[in-house]
């Protein structure tokens, strides 16, 4: 990879891992308000929903975006239209407004998410550079994430101290974390501004009429076997996890830890994952699938480990575990998804996956509530852990699959060298 391509995939990078940071201390810290506020598994399962599940609504459309429009623009006012809402939610006290201002900022970003990830085979334009490069840009957004929740904990602590702050000091650190939040959006748009590469491949018009309209991405991953698979055991894997996540500030408060404890859950989970992310740069098209099963399996063990921890430090220590298997995951789906489809479908593929994500999230959300009523938040786990053994148990078979040489459906071959889209992965 060129100077110019390594610097590129840096810089978005560097963005992700500011922008998330913001975005894991805004969502400990208005998970912790509502919790603190209404005291109701259910407030908290429709703020998930609203804000992880929003996926399934527009995910299509968003999707459509970053196939239809270039990139680095889409990129770049997704971003600027999530920091408004943010500084939107500096002046709001009401947690059903609060929910609805992070409702709209995710359905703002949610177009970023599909158009950097499909941006990336183009700008690194070798495709034994694609694990290096998806390593590294999974691995800023989950070190966002191991950083942000104890910044955002640790701040909400602070600013709202004991077990029942008052609304004032709730307010007060609902506005501090956003604020912060919006700057570091700004900040990563200017990064994003500052990226020159090429974020799409060139299209032709048979490439425009075979993979045109909102479902294209849908069919795609309809007619992949492989793509097929991975959607059903993730589908899998999120009914029971959506469950666990919501279970996390019952959990926290279980073990008498407050808000501090609930961003070391979600940070343990995040510093694993950076290590699971960093891992993944020595993935190749051969290893990928066979790192997606074994994540999947230890995610599973781990999730059982915080079902049965007995003590606040093995719980932590569980998460941790998680987070290096999930970080695996992560990277080997990025490239055997980039891999396997057209630059022209890239975008609206990936969205149709989240968005089959975002409906089992949806669902187990909604689960949630009713189940946190009846059960311990460990028991939570329990449930999160078995579903993700059933979507191992799913991924099996794509391990087998790992010696195929074959171009993803309806690529054809290229005149010249191959590009990364026009490559066999699995």
């Amino acid at each position: 990879m060129n100077r110019s391509a390594r610097s590129n995939v840096r810089r978005i990078a560097l963005g992700r891992l500011i922008a998330r940071t913001g975005a894991a201390a805004t969502y400990t810290a208005l998970n912790f308000i509502v919790w603190q506020r209404t005291g109701s598994p259910v407030m908290q399962s429709i703020s998930l929903l609203l804000t992880f599940g929003v996926t399934g609504l527009v995910g299509p459309l968003a999707g459509a975006l970053g196939d239809r429009f270039d990139r680095r623009r889409v990129m770049i006012w997704s971003e600027a239209g999530a920091a408004v809402f943010l500084v939107a939610m500096v002046f709001v006290t009401s947690p059903i407004v609060l929910i609805g201002l992070a409702f709209g900022s995710a359905l703002a970003e949610l177009p970023f998410f599909t158009a950097s990830r499909a941006a990336i085979p183009p700008l690194v334009e070798r495709e034994e550079d694609l694990s290096w490069a998806n390593s590294l840009v999974t691995m800023g957004v989950h070190a966002g994430i191991a950083v942000g929740p104890v910044a955002g904990g640790l701040l909400v602590s602070w600013l709202a101290p004991g077990s029942d702050p008052s609304s004032a000091q709730l307010h007060t650190a609902g506005a501090v974390v956003f604020g912060l939040n919006a700057v570091a959006f700004v900040v990563s748009l200017l990064i994003t501004l500052s990226v020159r590469g090429r974020f799409q491949e060139e299209r032709t018009g048979p490439d425009e009429v075979e993979h045109g309209g909102l479902t294209a991405g849908v069919t795609f991953m309809v007619r992949d076997r492989v793509l097929r698979r991975m959607a059903l055991a993730w589908l899998v894997f999120v009914l029971g996890m959506g469950v666990g996540m919501v279970a996390d500030a019952p959990l926290a408060d279980s073990f008498g830890t407050g808000g501090l404890g609930f961003g070391l859950l979600i940070a343990c989970w995040g510093t694993g994952s950076v290590i699971g992310t960093a891992a993944g740069r020595w993935m190749t098209a051969r290893t990928e699938p066979v790192f997606m099963v074994i994540g999947a399996a230890g995610v599973a063990a781990a999730a059982l480990g915080v079902g049965f921890a007995p003590w606040f430090p093995l719980v932590l220590a569980s998460l941790l575990v998680m987070g290096v298997c999930d970080g695996l995951t992560i990277v080997a789906e990025n490239g055997v998804m980039q891999r396997r489809t057209p630059d022209a479908v890239r975008s609206r593929t990936m969205a149709a996956l989240e968005a089959v994500l975002s409906i089992g999230l949806a669902a187990s959300y909604v689960a949630a509530g009713p189940i946190l009523r009846v059960v311990a938040p460990q028991t939570a786990y329990v449930i999160a852990g078995v579903s993700a053994a059933g979507a191992a148990l799913v991924l099996l078979p794509i391990v087998g699959l790992r010696s195929e040489g074959r171009r993803p459906d309806g690529v054809e071959p290229a005149a010249s060298q191959p590009t990364v889209a026009e490559r066999a992965t699995v």
